[in-house]
């Protein structure tokens, strides 16, 4: 399992498995999260606040945070940048 990652307010996601993370303001994105939410897939992970990241999974969940995307990239680069440098 790979390091947990903080997406905000407490939560935490399994860094292995992000896929992609998204900022939630096109069209398309929205149809995405409104159809995980109606099947069922999505993970709402604000505590009530504003959407402003999501992140897909390898298991093609779609995880709503209220972290920017640019936070949460900067989480998991800190993540990756350890990983390598344990790796040696």
């Amino acid at each position: 399992m790979g390091k947990l990652l903080n997406i905000g307010y407490g939560n935490i996601v399994n860094s292995d498995k992000i896929v992609s993370i998204i900022s939630p303001d096109s069209a398309p994105i929205k149809r995405l999260v409104q159809g995980a939410k109606d099947n069922g897939t999505a993970i709402d992970a604000t505590q009530g606040r504003k959407t402003r990241a999501v992140i897909t999974t390898d298991s093609g969940h779609f995880i709503l945070s209220a972290l920017l995307p640019e936070t949460i990239a900067a989480r998991y680069s800190e993540y990756e940048q350890e990983k390598e440098g344990g790796d040696q």
